[in-house]
């Protein structure tokens, strides 16, 4: 293969990309319960956001964190699992920053172009939570070299917690049920946050980020991670009750791999076994996005 298309595929996650339109679309799917609507086609341009959108932050999540990155010592754990050829494209001089720029100002264009053909008031809606989430991972990306307290992740994992709540006001309004989304996920995207933390802590030491476990220690990401569990799981049974059976069942699903990752974690509280656990969390939000996609379709 290419050594250019390798490196874009790398940069672009391109193997986890069905995730991101599963989860957007997850959202506007649960609001065709309450405010119909639902069309095939309108389903299709609504993965294309996600798509698009999600592919942007990854981008840009790259190009922020370029010169950092470019003093990792350990590229056989997170890097390898996120990315299949298992390279940092920027910090490598594989794609240069420019044509990085390039490609972040086009899918976001892209994204932003999709975004208004939906309805007014909608189409105002998604496009204030685009731009709110690329300057929210800007902050983030910048805030976490400085810190002394971890505001870059509680601040920062706002950005995707929104993301199936802008799925859901493609169509709906902002109401409670896309509240409850929202308090539903942020715990999970704050535990989530931790493992990848713990998984990377090598690398964030010799890059000198503050985050959680470089913060915290070891001892205090893991309990980061099950606390932020056990509020999700808390979240999870308020949220259910706006849900029918299939949704609760895949949240359910969802719900007994975290445990499991949980108690992995804080019986081992090493980078290795959080990476051995990691695929717990990303299969937990497609159980859940998919429950709550087939249960809205049903």
């Amino acid at each position: 293969m290419h050594a250019t298309l390798r490196a874009y595929i790398d940069l672009t996650r391109l193997q986890f990309s069905f995730a991101w339109p599963l989860l957007f679309c997850s959202g506007y799917l649960l609001a065709t319960i309450t405010y119909g609507g639902f069309a095939w086609l309108d389903l299709v341009r609504v993965a294309l956001i996600g798509f698009f959108g999600f592919e942007a932050g990854l981008v840009l999540n790259d190009y922020i964190d370029r010169e950092y990155d470019r003093k990792d010592i350990e590229t056989d754990k997170l890097t390898k699992y996120w990315r299949v050829f298992g390279t940092r494209p920027l910090s490598a001089g594989l794609i240069s920053p420019r044509n990085a720029v390039a490609l972040f100002l086009i899918l976001a264009a892209v994204t932003a172009c999709l975004i208004l053909t939906l309805p007014a008031p909608h189409s105002v809606y998604v496009l204030i939570l685009m731009v709110y989430c690329f300057a929210i991972e800007i902050f983030y990306q910048e805030e976490k070299r400085e810190q002394k307290f971890p505001f870059a992740q509680l601040i920062g994992r706002t950005d995707f917690a929104l993301f199936p709540v802008a799925g859901y006001l493609c169509i709906g309004s902002p109401d409670l049920n896309a509240l409850l989304y929202f308090a539903f996920f942020y715990p999970f995207a704050l535990a989530h946050l931790g493992a990848n933390d713990l998984i990377d802590v090598a690398n964030d030491r010799a890059r000198g980020m503050n985050t959680i476990p470089t913060l915290f220690s070891m001892n205090g990401t893991a309990y980061w991670i099950s606390g932020f569990t056990a509020v999700h799981g808390v979240t999870a049974l308020i949220f259910m009750t706006r849900l029918g059976w299939v949704a609760r069942i895949g949240i359910c699903a969802g719900l007994v791999l975290l445990l499991y990752a949980n108690a992995m974690i804080l019986k081992d509280r090493s980078p290795d076994t959080a990476l051995k656990v990691l695929p717990c969390f990303h299969v937990a939000m497609v159980l859940y996005a998919a429950g709550i996609a087939a249960g809205a379709l049903l």
